[in-house]
Formats: structure tokens, sequence, C-alpha cells
């Protein structure tokens, strides 16, 4: 059954819209305590002005359905997830629209062991929604040491004062890792210069973070940093940018983990898990190292249920949402660039040579703004240049067309063996789509 309110990550939209609201808040949180059951769940939030409001709304609907109520506060997304699977909770819940603008917001859900919810789970939930939302007044507990207990797990995955003499910019996105990831990095020695660091709650991922790391790149080249760490407003999503200024994104990431960790003899059945979203090139990387990659639809919740199913350690999305199941059990943005440092340390490399593990096949992607989401095999011209264009690329190439699970657009995504056929084949692409969705009505 499809889902109606749930995309690839939890339910997002404007703030005030239809689904984002605190009513909506309330129904949605009434239905899921019902789900779970009683006991314990920890809400945490990014720092968007509208995210209280929101979480009076789920206060209302998990007190209504029985649910002992502990507000986290501001609190990356891993964060949260990592105290549920710490502290044995029912549940948890974050109130955060991740990378969009301010006027978003969103709701993502974590079962125990902090791992997200199935497809079939978010369904469920959507049957279960009452019609209204509940006149039950909410109550709440707050726990104010969810987001120190984090920064000490984070400060132990690196030898403690290793970053002495290292200097490194961060961007936090005016977001929720604006008070972890550089106290980590400070703790460790580091001298850190802060970017995106002022959150006034509609400044959130604003010409800043990970969607947005050119700053972070300038800065890197101004101050003559080892690197630079950017994150989205939620925290589980990562890019970094090495001395010289180059932006690496999740493929450069779990490629430099991946053969690192096999290296080591380190990586459980040699196993890396992406999206298929990512470039050619990590396969080639990986198993030219001697592992295997395998392959899973978007999303890191999909990339993790992949992992547990076949005993991986290691996953990740070219977007940045990197899965090390020794740091928590969703993607987690710190996390993977204090790994990512390890790797540097132990090497003596620096990041602009240890990028070069990944040699890109030539790629070209994009985004087209929709109204509406028609089922993509009605898209006559699109379908017949897709089949047309996979089949003149055959093994040299690959095509992605997709709707995105969290925006009103349509996502494009062609590799092959040169830039001018890549170049060709998406302006056909390209052409297609815009003639089936953009066509006068």
């Amino acid at each position: 059954m499809k889902r109606i309110y749930f995309g690839t990550d939890g339910v997002r939209g404007p703030f005030g819209g239809e689904h984002i609201n605190p009513d909506f808040a309330a129904r949605l949180a009434e239905a899921t305590g019902r789900w779970a059951g009683q006991g314990k769940v920890l809400v945490g939030r990014d720092t968007r002005r509208s995210g209280e409001a929101l979480l009076d709304g789920i206060v209302r609907g998990f007190t209504a359905a029985g649910l002992h109520v502990v507000d986290l506060g501001i609190l990356p997304t891993p964060a949260v997830a990592r105290q549920v699977r710490q502290s044995g909770a029912e549940l948890g819940v974050v109130i955060t629209a991740s990378h969009n603008p301010a006027a978003d917001n969103g709701i993502k859900f974590f079962g125990p062991g902090g791992i997200k919810l199935t497809d079939e789970q978010e369904v469920a939930l959507e049957n279960m929604l009452p019609g209204k939302p509940t006149d039950v007044v909410g109550t709440c507990t707050r726990q104010d040491t969810a987001l120190s207990d984090y920064v000490a797990a984070m400060v132990e995955l690196l030898p403690a004062g290793s970053l002495q003499h290292w200097k490194i910019v961060t961007d936090t996105a005016n977001g929720a890792t604006v008070h972890t990831t550089p106290a980590v990095l400070e703790q460790l020695g580091a001298k850190v210069f802060r970017l995106g660091a002022e959150p006034n709650g509609s400044n959130i991922n604003a010409g800043v973070g990970s969607e947005h790391p050119q700053p972070l790149a300038d800065h890197v080249g101004e101050v003559g940093a080892h690197l630079g760490i950017a994150h989205d407003g939620d925290g589980d999503r990562v890019v970094v940018c090495d001395e010289l200024g180059h932006v690496l994104d999740g493929d450069e990431i779990v490629t430099i983990l991946a053969t690192d960790a096999l290296a080591r003899a380190e990586l459980p059945a040699g196993l890396l898990v992406v999206t298929q979203q990512s470039n050619l090139g990590v396969d080639a990387a990986v198993t030219a190292a001697g592992g295997r990659v395998v392959r899973t639809g978007i999303g890191d919740r999909y990339v993790a249920e992949r992992m547990r199913a076949e005993g991986g350690t290691l996953g990740g999305e070219s977007s940045g949402h990197i899965i090390c199941d020794e740091v928590g059990p969703t993607g987690d943005g710190l996390g993977a660039a204090l790994k990512l440092i390890d790797v540097m340390l132990r090497t003596g490399e620096p990041l602009s040579r240890l990028r070069r593990r990944l040699q890109r096949f030539p790629q070209r992607t994009g985004a087209i703004n929709v109204s509406a989401k028609p089922p993509l095999v009605t898209c006559v011209n699109l379908s017949a240049e897709t089949t047309a264009l996979e089949a003149e690329l055959g093994s040299k190439g690959r095509l992605l067309v997709r709707y995105s699970g969290t925006e009103p657009k349509l996502r494009l995504l062609v590799e092959g063996p040169d830039e001018s056929t890549v170049d060709a084949a998406y302006e056909r692409l390209t052409a297609a789509a815009k003639r089936d969705l953009l066509s006068p009505a």
C-alpha cells in the first residue's frame, strides 16, 4: 500500500500546511503511540522556530496514547537515535526538515534500538491516524544531559589530544550541530573556525551547511585548515572539504572509509552498502580493494536495513548520510567526519590525496520542480527517452529518474563513458521530462 504522508525520511512540508502543523503532529503522535504501546518516547528537534509548536502537538498526542515523553531539546538526529538505543526507549522522534529551508519542518521516527521505521510500519501508522486531534493536555519531562552525553561519546572515537595543532573549519548550517561538532573537535585539541553557527530560528540552511559548501571551501583556504566539515540542519549528513578547497561528497567519504577498512581486514563480509544514486566509481574502487558493493533504493534507512540483513557495518549515500554501525544506528555526520579524520591520522595522508581513491565515472545530476507527481510510467515522452537512452548506454552507463521523497521535484541522474555523452543524454532526458510534467494543462 502506498504511503500518503510519509516520504523518504519521515513527514515533511511547509509549516502551517495540511500535514505539518500542531494538530496533525498530535494525531500522528497519538497513532504512533498506540501502535508502539506503553513506554517512553524521546523527542529532539533542530533550531527552526516552528519546532516548539510541533513539539506541543507531539506531546499532546503521545500523552493521549499513554506514553511518557522526554524532551531532549535541540539535538542532532543521530544523537536522538543513539539515545534511544542507549536508553532502551520505545520510540524516538526528531522534529526537523533536515536540509530543507527554515519555512519547512518535519517529523522523523525511530523505533526500538534507534532504528528508522520501515515502509510497512509507516503505512500501519497512517491507517491508525485518528480523525481529529486529541484535547488531552500534554505533559513531558526535560532531559538536559543528552547533548553532553553525545559529545562525550564522540570525543571517545579519537585518541585524546589527537587534533592538537589542527585547524578545522565547521559549518553547522545554523542548525542542531552548532553545540556538538565544534565542541567535540575543540575537546580533541583542534582550533575550530565556525560558520553557520548563529541560529535564530529562521536561518537554518540559509546559504550555509552541506547544501552550500562553497563558503566552507573558501574559508578552509583562507585560514590554511586541514579540512572543513559541513552538516545539514539536523546533522545526519556531512560533506567535507580538503585542504586545497575541493569538496568531497558522501561517495568519496565512504570509498575512503571502505578501502581503508578493507586494507586492515576490518570490513565485515567486505561489504559496502550504497544507494542507486552513488557513482559507479565507488563499485570500481571497492572491488579493486577486494570488497563488494550492494545498492539499495534512495534513503539511508534502506541502506541501514540492507546492512543489518547482510551483517554490514558501513554504508552511505552520496548526499552525505554515512552509517558507521560502531558509531550509531543511523546516519551521523559528525561520526563519519571523525572516522575520516582517523584515516588521515593513521595514514598521514591529507584529504587531497585520500580522495583520489575514487575515480568517478562522468556523471550529471539535477532536478526539475514539479507541481504534481504522476506515475512515471504515464509520462510518455520521458518513458520513451529513458528506454532509448538505456539501450544506447548499455553497460557503459546508467540513468536514474525518480521523484524526491521530501520535495516537489523530479530528480535526474546520468552516468556514461565520457562527459559529452553524459551531457547529451541529460539534455534529452530533461527535455522529455519537461514535455510531460511542465506542459500547459
